[in-house]
């Protein structure tokens, strides 16, 4: 991920100054453990200016408002109670070069400053904090003890310390060439890497484009640079240090991340904010999509591993007791033939009822031919109950396995991120795993006034309307609130997938090639998307019932048709979307 560097803070810093300074405070709210958004009001607009201390993505930037859940965090309170109502007057460097900011509030603008917001922006190191007029640390968001940190402690009452300052020179734009070249080539690296390590405000995502646009290799060493090389080199350079200090940026999407400088641009944006946003918001959406999907994978297999092994014992059990019956009819056979009981008896061949197939009957040589036959009725009345014992249990733990495969299938299609809607199903199926006792939930979580995703949606051959579950509980919207009297609700046959429902109008009647392609889409939206051909059924939603007690998405159906989908098919029509 690339992390707000000193140009792109600037930027930002010179675009807020612009069009929100003055601004009255009217609202803060923390979205997560790493960024606050606060209400800015100016005389001609509203907005929120996130401020994030993200190890990994620090940044400000105006944003878009939060959800309307409750926010339960104790930072965002503080600065709440402090801040709430005053004039955001200033945004002002605390040191030339340094990517720390001084966000000031006072009663209103021309007045002196009563609070300082302090935002560092240095990737891990990143914080916010909250001091008095005369620099008193008042709310942080995070402290700092002398026990993580030798060097800089941040503790509420204690006077506010500047991070320890950079060395390395700060770059100006009257240092000749010569100057410049020397310092950048005294030590044979590579040129990108030396130019960073000799100058302060530099970052991997500035220099490496600088140096491209110059037409050079960035991991061509110093060394083998001629006096051209170092000549279009230097006059980017001090095009970078003339764009810092007019704030005349040019942000852009490049091949490897964003600019705002232009280099390497392949798609211009409008605003620096805009293009902060997107493209973080993107980051740490995948981010998070990527370790909420391995959370949930490895919760699933873990428990679904001891469900099958739960259902493999009660299997065996069952299996046990298959022989219950021919137990019984072994002690019905011996009670017949006690006249054939010899004492001493260790086991006796007798003729079947029906058959006249002699049947062996192991004994006991202690006991008599009635002992013997009591105890043999007793093992069959013992394997008799453990089958109905057993039975139930075993249904409920298959209902158990089936539901979970069923997010695992969800899970599946969900291979990849590629819009924040995949982000929600997921958080959707989360939610739902912690809903059902599965998953624990974690501090400051809320699942509550969510908006709902959109579902899948396509058309037909024929122009009609086809809706696609995308988890369970879009399955459950699907089925039971969206679904009208004249649609279609298709699914694949005992087999974990999607809810497919094809909206029709009153009297319409669907075409073979319309019943075909969603029969094709109901195939690729379930367990069986690697298959040829896989049985899919159809009803109208009024014959779709939710048992009492079931799962999430779990239903049963009655007075269905089948059809044959293929996958495959579905795949080409989705590829083409």
């Amino acid at each position: 991920m690339q992390p707000v560097d000193y140009t792109t803070l600037m930027a930002s810093c010179s675009e807020l100054r612009a069009q929100w300074l003055p601004a009255r405070l009217e609202q803060v709210y923390q979205r997560d453990r790493f960024t606050i958004a606060i209400a800015l009001r100016t005389i001609k607009k509203r907005g929120w200016l996130d401020i994030s201390w993200h190890p990994q993505a620090a940044r400000i930037c105006i944003s878009d408002p939060p959800p309307r859940i409750p926010d339960t965090f104790t930072f965002s309170q503080q600065l709440k109670h402090q801040l709430g109502g005053l004039a955001l007057i200033t945004i002002a460097e605390v040191s030339p070069w340094e990517r720390v900011l001084d966000f000031q509030f006072a009663k209103r603008p021309g007045e002196a400053p009563l609070w300082h917001l302090y935002v560092e922006v240095m990737t891990k190191y990143s914080n916010v904090i909250l001091t008095t007029a005369d620099n008193l640390v008042v709310t942080c968001a995070h402290q700092v003890n002398n026990q993580q940190s030798s060097v800089r402690q941040i503790q509420t009452g204690q006077p506010y310390e500047l991070p320890p300052s950079l060395t390395n020179p700060i770059p100006n734009l009257q240092e000749t060439q010569e100057q410049w070249q020397e310092r950048i080539s005294l030590i044979p690296r590579p040129v990108w890497r030396n130019v960073i390590k000799n100058y302060r405000g530099l970052s991997k995502a500035l220099v490496k484009p600088m140096i491209e646009t110059a037409g050079l290799d960035p991991e061509k060493s110093t060394d083998d640079l001629n006096s051209s090389d170092w000549e279009k080199l230097f006059l980017l350079w001090q095009k970078w240090l003339r764009i810092l200090e007019k704030l005349d940026f040019s942000p852009s999407w490049t091949s490897t991340g964003y600019s705002v400088t232009g280099w390497g641009a392949i798609e211009s944006v409008n605003t620096v904010g805009e293009l902060v946003k997107s493209y973080y918001t993107q980051q740490l959406n995948q981010q998070e999509f990527r370790q909420l999907h391995h959370q949930i994978s490895q919760k699933l297999n873990t428990i679904t591993s001891k469900l099958q092994l739960k259902a493999d014992t009660f299997t065996e059990r069952l299996k046990q007791s298959d022989g219950a019956e021919l137990l019984r009819s072994q002690a019905d056979l011996l009670m017949a033939n006690l006249q054939e009981w010899r004492s001493g008896m260790k086991n006796i061949s007798l003729a079947d009822f029906e058959t006249g197939e002699a049947v062996i009957i192991k004994l006991d040589p202690e006991k008599n031919a009635v002992q013997n036959a009591q105890s043999i009725y007793k093992k069959h009345q013992k394997l008799k109950r453990a089958r109905i014992a057993v039975e139930p249990l075993l249904a409920e733990v298959q209902a158990e396995i089936d539901y979970l495969e069923q997010i695992n299938t969800f899970l599946s299609q969900l291979d990849s991120y590629r819009s924040p809607e995949d982000l929600q199903t997921l958080e959707e199926i989360w939610d739902e795993l912690i809903q059902q006792g599965y998953l624990n939930a974690p501090e400051h979580h809320h699942q509550d006034n969510r908006k709902d995703t959109e579902f899948y949606r396509y058309q037909t051959p024929g122009g009609l309307e086809l809706l696609i579950g995308r988890n369970n509980r879009q399955n459950d919207l699907l089925t039971f609130r969206v679904a009208g009297d004249y649609d279609l609700w298709f699914h694949t046959q005992e087999i974990p997938g999607s809810h497919v429902l094809l909206r029709l109008d009153a009297g319409a009647v669907p075409d073979e090639v319309d019943l075909q392609f969603v029969a094709d889409m109901s195939a690729f939206y379930s367990r069986a998307r690697q298959s040829e051909v896989v049985p899919v059924i159809y009803t109208k939603p009024k014959f779709v019932y939710k048992p009492k007690g079931a799962k999430p998405g779990m239903v049963v159906y009655k007075q269905e048709q089948v059809l044959w989908g293929k996958p495959q098919s579905a795949e080409v029509h989705i590829t083409q979307k």
